[in-house]
């Protein structure tokens, strides 16, 4: 057996199962915070390279990007808020966007000091084409690994998580 094949075997050997991960270890906060956390980057990581090959977009700028599809009439602040990232950043973040001319800021016909944002005929196709692909990346991602009951107490248990950080104000960026 080659090296290579034999390294390979060993690496295999010490990955375990996905439903011997419980198993190996005990159900503690730890362990669920450590599972939430690297789940969450392995998928992000993975839609980030999936729209970035099919469209020239990455997970963010989709995101913004169905936000506005979804949410008309929203405000850089509203992005911040709903991303729980900082409005600077957020601002940059739409910059982008317009830059490529996805997005434009109006006059919010309410409040002459502020800015609406709406995106272009060309942001709305490019958040329609990348929507396919976020949908079919979920579906494979998610949808064929866990079943529907397991699917529905997963997206409870993080709403029900969710809210409560909303709630006690935890996470907000400072800026």
């Amino acid at each position: 057996m080659s090296s290579s094949r034999s390294n390979l075997h060993a690496v295999e050997a010490n990955i375990p199962a996905a439903a011997s991960f419980l198993d190996a270890e005990r159900v503690t906060l730890a362990a669920a915070f450590s599972h939430l956390v690297r789940c969450e980057t392995r998928l992000y990581n993975g839609l980030n390279e999936a729209l970035r090959q099919a469209h020239g977009i990455v997970a963010s700028q989709f995101e913004f990007l169905s936000y506005l599809r979804d949410h008309p009439g929203s405000r850089v602040a509203d992005l911040a808020e709903f991303y729980a990232v900082g409005v600077g950043a957020t601002s940059k973040g739409v910059s982008r966007l317009e830059t490529r001319g996805w997005v434009r800021r109006v006059a919010n016909p309410a409040d002459g000091r502020s800015l609406l944002l709406e995106l272009t005929p060309l942001g709305t196709q490019l958040t329609d084409l990348a929507e396919t692909t976020f949908q079919q990346y979920l579906l494979k991602r998610i949808g064929q690994t866990l079943e529907p009951d397991q699917l529905e107490a997963v997206c409870r248990a993080l709403a029900q998580l969710r809210a409560a950080l909303e709630r006690d104000g935890i996470g907000i960026p400072v800026g």
